[in-house]
């Protein structure tokens, strides 16, 4: 037996779906750091640089402009990447884009995203959101989706997951649940109900793809987890996250006023635009859904303290007596870790007395580098640290350097060394680039001038080395 949703009840859920979806972590970092760079201007001006930027991505290059500006719509509309003036005639890079692109930490990203998505959403077009207000639709997925998870698993008093299928069909496209606010315990019954009676689901491709992009945006984001790509669990190691997005009464509630007109104008609808893109772009100002990277390193706790010992010297003045540090509260994990990997690099080539020559540079200094360090032989290693963090491993061999680090890189040579350093679920993994300037010039790499160095390498011009964690 097949399970339809009530005619009456049934109203199909839809978005924007990313022509780039299976390369859309990287798409978004590159992306993010392009727009990071520019500035307020005109509409057409906007475009137009962006449009130019997008072709840099790898593979873009022949591509049409017709797709490159549908990247460019897709990226702004959906993941709130440009902001704009309230008369529309003027774009910005969003607080988002510039989060993403200065941080570097996709998870956290995505947490942003699904905190403030919701339908109708200046995500859709106006004619979209005008069905679904006149549906009565009021929904936040992610929301709605973790209430279920966490609803199944008292419910059941073991763990509970949900399919693609049960989400788009017990939960996404049911008006009973996206406009009436059906009770949670009704939405868990009638899929524990359905489970028993092997009651099956209409699961093709183009029936469960909005409902399947949700769950993976939320699996990216670390809210659930899966071991096959259709049993979603919630993770239970993210409960302080997860209980703020279950208590929230965030919502864009400036379409309400149409729900009860007669007649909808869509271009009233296209006016709210700006405001939601403000909207989304509302960071929260606290730290509660910066990665903590414990947990994806794996680190052994006592070793993990240490490190996180080394990564504080500068404001342990400042805390109390015998108060407890919280990893959140270290500024720069990569910085930290790749500390640690220089120390342990050090102690385990038998020069311990070099380990006080290795030092974090505060960055008040500017002089270009992050961490000084030094060879066996006591010569001099100045390191500038590249992080980026992500649900999967990267295969992003690219950085950016300021005209100070290009500045620096060109005076110490090959002295001067770039450690990319990607973290995942997978685990860690670490590029060293020695000498980009050296490099460039002799066409190892590519470097494209942009208030700075924009710096693409391969395999072949650096070292790939495991990531060394420092244990007194």
């Amino acid at each position: 037996m097949i399970y339809k949703i009530p005619e009456e009840y049934y109203q199909r859920i839809h978005h924007s779906r990313p022509r780039f979806k299976n390369n859309q972590e990287e798409v978004l970092i590159f992306v993010a750091t392009e727009i990071n760079k520019l500035n307020t201007l005109e509409k057409k001006e906007f475009d137009i640089k962006l449009r130019n930027s997008i072709r840099l991505f790898p593979g873009n290059a022949d591509k049409t402009t017709k797709t490159i500006d549908n990247w460019r719509t897709e990226i702004s509309s959906f993941f709130g990447f440009i902001q704009r003036t309230q008369d529309n005639k003027h774009f910005f890079p969003s607080t988002m884009a510039k989060k993403l692109a200065n941080e570097q930490d996709l998870i956290q990203f995505y947490k942003y995203f699904l905190y403030y998505f919701q339908y109708p959403g200046g995500h859709l077009k106006s004619q979209e959101n005008k069905k679904l207000i006149e549906k009565g639709v009021k929904f936040k997925p992610a929301q709605c989706i973790l209430k279920v998870l966490e609803h199944g698993e008292k419910k059941t008093d073991k763990r509970f997951f949900l399919t693609k299928a049960e989400v788009t069909h017990c939960i996404f496209n049911d008006l009973r649940v996206t406009r009436n606010q059906r009770n949670i315990d009704e939405i868990v019954k009638l899929i524990l109900d359905n489970r028993a009676l092997n009651i099956k689901y209409d699961t093709s491709g183009d029936v469960i793809r909005y409902a399947g992009d949700m769950l993976d945006y939320m699996n990216i984001a670390d809210l659930v987890i899966t071991h096959d790509q259709n049993k979603f669990y919630i993770n239970s190691s993210e409960k302080e996250v997860i209980a703020s997005f279950i208590k929230s009464d965030n919502y864009f509630n400036l379409y309400d006023k149409f729900y009860e007109k007669d007649t909808i104008n869509t271009s009233d609808l296209t006016k709210l635009t700006p405001v939601w893109f403000d909207y989304i772009n509302n960071d929260l100002g606290e730290e509660l859904f910066k990665t903590d990277l414990y947990k994806y390193l794996g680190i052994e706790e006592q070793s993990y303290n240490n490190l996180v010992e080394e990564t504080i010297k500068d404001f342990k003045k400042q805390l109390d007596n015998n108060e407890t540090i919280r990893t959140k509260d270290i500024g720069d994990f990569g910085e930290g870790l790749i500390l640690g990997h220089e120390k342990q690099r050090v102690k385990n080539g038998g020069r311990t007395d070099l380990l006080h020559k290795i030092l974090k540079i505060p960055t008040q200094f500017a002089v270009g580098y992050d961490i000084q360090s030094v060879e066996l032989d006591d010569m001099k290693r100045y390191i500038e640290v590249k992080t980026t963090i992500s649900s999967k491993k990267l295969q992003f061999y690219s950085f950016h350097l300021t005209p100070n680090e290009w500045s620096s890189a060109a005076t110490l040579k090959d002295r001067y060394f770039v450690y990319r350093l990607g973290i995942s679920k997978l685990g860690t993994e670490l590029h060293v680039v020695q000498d980009p300037v050296g490099l460039y010039k002799s066409d190892k790499i590519e470097m494209i001038p942009r208030d700075g160095a924009d710096i693409k390498f391969n395999k072949d011009v650096s070292i790939k080395e495991d990531l060394l964690i420092w244990s007194n």
